[in-house]
């Protein structure tokens, strides 16, 4: 398709839209599987593990003479330390600034959690209507449940729509889609349409290493530690160097990471290396380095990398 009008039957230009669409939810409902599924591409790491996600990614998505800009946010939680509340305040500045809103509710659970509530609480006092879709209803059996919950979110007060929808399955995805596209302000697109995200190559690279480190570890280990793309190298063969240094913040957590003889660490190296090159489909060499770094997430550099307010 060339252009960003095409002609209708009757013999004009359909209006292009574009607008921001902020997902948000508590931490582990799914949010970045749900932006994955919309893109059609992965642009976010997921990991059973909750507070996976720590910045806004943008996930870029195209439908007929539509472009949706998916943002995806941390998962909303009390925070107990800086990176924590940045997280959260990324989240919710996300929410502000988008066109609509798309709250993502755990289906699975039997109620509500704390987060979730919280979250509507706060939705309440912002008297803002917002579309819900209760994902993981391929887990829930009793049909029952999810009507009692959906009933139960209605009378809040707080959404404009309810879906039922799997992010992980896609089952009532397109339907949400569909809803959210016919929303959407008329507008010019912002991004090439062959664009997916905005997040850098380097930054992105680091987040898929991260991704593999998170399942790999256990307990609060994968919240100790961070990666960062320090070099990335280009050959003339088509085949790029990284090389990446996984910082943690005291000498035992990197004898975890790197594991015995190494183990866990060339694991780590080969899963993330594997992936990376289905995702650049190019040859990738990736190098890894544990380095202790104590006070990494207090620097205030990181914090602007990944588009977080170090104030918050």
């Amino acid at each position: 398709m060339s252009g960003k009008k095409k002609a209708t039957k009757a013999g004009k230009a359909a209006a292009t839209r574009c607008g921001f669409v902020a997902v948000i939810g508590a931490p582990n409902a799914g949010k970045s599987t749900l932006v994955n599924r919309l893109v059609g591409a992965k642009v976010s790491i997921v990991s059973p593990k909750v507070q996976t996600t720590r910045s806004r990614v943008l996930g870029i998505a195209m439908r007929d003479q539509a472009q949706i800009l998916f943002v995806d946010t941390p998962g909303i939680f009390a925070p107990r330390r800086r990176l924590d509340r940045a997280m959260v305040a990324a989240a919710w500045q996300g929410a502000g600034d988008a066109d609509l809103v798309v709250l993502l509710i755990d289906a699975s659970h039997k109620q509500p959690d704390e987060e979730t509530e919280r979250i509507l609480a706060d939705l309440k006092r912002a008297d803002r209507k917002i579309t819900l879709a209760l994902n993981k209803v391929d887990l829930v059996k009793q049909r029952e449940r999810l009507l009692t919950l959906a009933s139960a979110m209605d009378a809040t007060g707080c959404f404009s729509d309810i879906f039922m929808i799997s992010a992980e399955t896609g089952d009532g995805v397109e339907d949400l889609m569909r809803v959210l596209v016919e929303r959407l302000p008329e507008g010019p697109w912002l991004y090439p349409e062959d664009q997916i995200t905005d997040v850098p190559l380097r930054l992105l690279a680091a987040e898929v290493t991260r991704e593999h480190l998170f399942r790999q570890l256990h307990q609060e280990v994968p919240y100790a530690l961070t990666v960062e793309t320090e070099s990335w190298e280009d050959f003339q063969d088509g085949s790029v160097k990284i090389q990446q240094a996984i910082l943690v913040e005291r000498e035992g957590q990197k004898a975890i990471v790197i594991g015995k003889g190494g183990a866990r660490a060339k694991a780590v190296r080969e899963a993330a290396q594997a992936e990376l090159q289905e995702m650049l489909e190019r040859k990738v060499h990736l190098f890894l380095a544990v380095k202790v770094k104590e006070n990494w997430s207090e620097e205030r550099d990181r914090y602007k990398e990944l588009g977080l307010d170090w104030d918050a």
